[in-house]
């Protein structure tokens, strides 16, 4: 696949962990993961790039996933999301989502249509995923729906 050309603009780098957390869902796959998953998740730290991972049946199952990704991490870091940088998928703007998040003191930064550049750290971790799920898959007999497991490794690799 051709990749565009740079994009110019800038943006600047959370200053701290948890400062602004990026998200994107890919999906659905063409083949569904052991368990019926058809899609995933990521959740990206912008000043780690330490990227989350979570499988998902379907995309309404977005908030219950954020929950349990947010309870994680507040708990081991000891401090709190303060930004939630994602496109304008369907998910991210249902009502139940956006109370959440000002019920909670997190800032919903939606990027504008047409621009994932502006949701790049997490538009790039989905590819590299990707790419990588593919390069494990390619390289064993193993079932295509395995390809969760692939993902979850793939994670790991990267956050090494």
């Amino acid at each position: 696949k051709m990749t565009k050309s740079p994009f110019v603009g800038q943006v600047e780098r959370a200053k701290g962990l948890l400062d602004l957390i990026h998200t994107d869902v890919c999906g659905p796959l063409n083949v569904s993961a052991k368990e019926n998953y058809h899609y995933f998740i990521t959740f990206n730290d912008d000043y780690s790039r330490y990227g989350y991972v979570y499988l998902l049946r379907y995309k309404f199952e977005v908030l219950k996933k954020f929950k349990e990704f947010r309870s994680e991490v507040e708990k081991q870091i000891g401090r709190s999301i303060k930004v939630f940088r994602s496109d304008r998928g369907g998910e991210y703007l249902t009502n139940e989502f956006l109370d959440y998040l000002q019920d909670n003191g997190i800032i919903s930064q939606l990027t504008p249509p047409g621009t994932p550049q502006l949701n790049g750290v997490s538009e790039r971790r989905n590819r590299t995923l990707l790419d990588m799920v593919r390069s494990m898959m390619s390289s064993t007999s193993l079932p295509l729906s395995f390809w969760g497991y692939a993902l979850e490794t793939a994670a790991h690799i990267l956050n090494r």
